[in-house]
């Protein structure tokens, strides 16, 4: 029983992230808040994270998951979600001394970065726990279904249309601007266009 529930628990984690990093998308066209490059860098490692619970639900296609999958997967969302935090801390730090406003708008009072601060050290929290009851929350009598299907799928989406997100936003350019206003790829089409005009008259 125990076993099962470590199975589903996996894709719970899976799945509320996956809702966190919606959530972000909601803030980033709803509100027309364009990431920054910390925050892609926040997003990055919160994908990094659903990759841990995602091993453990795809190691359930050969069957029974042993102990070390489990740990194994736990132990990369850790990892995952120490640099995530890092990088969480190290934007609330840049906006925390007054009168700075912070970067974008406040959800519930709380700027974008702070949650996800949050969210990491829930991470933590759930995998350290997982970690200590591993031997009773390993999977066990489970299949890879339906449900894991559409778990992969969506996780599968969400990073497609985050590396779709990203080069609109950053276009053909190396590096992001410290505070983005713009999708680089939309403002560059008409220069694209007036370049390949110019080569052509001069041909």
């Amino acid at each position: 029983m125990t076993g099962r529930l470590g199975f589903w628990l996996a894709h719970l984690f899976v799945l509320a992230y996956c809702g966190v990093l919606l959530a972000g998308f909601v803030v980033q066209f709803g509100a027309d808040e364009l990431p920054c490059p910390l925050c892609i860098l926040q997003r990055q490692a919160m994908i990094l994270v659903m990759c841990g619970p995602l091993y453990i639900i795809g190691r359930a296609r050969r069957g029974d998951v042993t102990l070390a999958d489990y740990t194994m997967g736990y132990g990369m969302s850790i990892v995952a979600a120490v640099v995530g935090a890092g990088v969480a801390a190290r934007q609330i730090l840049l906006h925390i001394v007054p009168p700075d406003p912070g970067y974008g708008s406040a959800v519930l009072g709380l700027h974008l970065y702070t949650w996800s601060f949050i969210t990491f050290c829930v991470v933590l929290v759930f995998c350290g726990v997982s970690l200590i009851f591993g031997r009773e929350l390993v999977p066990r009598g489970v299949r890879f279904g339906w449900a894991s299907k559409v778990v992969c799928g969506l996780f599968l989406v969400i990073v497609a249309a985050n590396l779709v997100a990203v080069f609109f936003e950053l276009g053909f350019h190396w590096f992001l601007p410290p505070d983005p206003t713009r999708y680089e790829t939309f403002h560059g089409l008409p220069l694209l266009g007036a370049a390949a005009m110019s080569g052509g008259a001069v041909g």
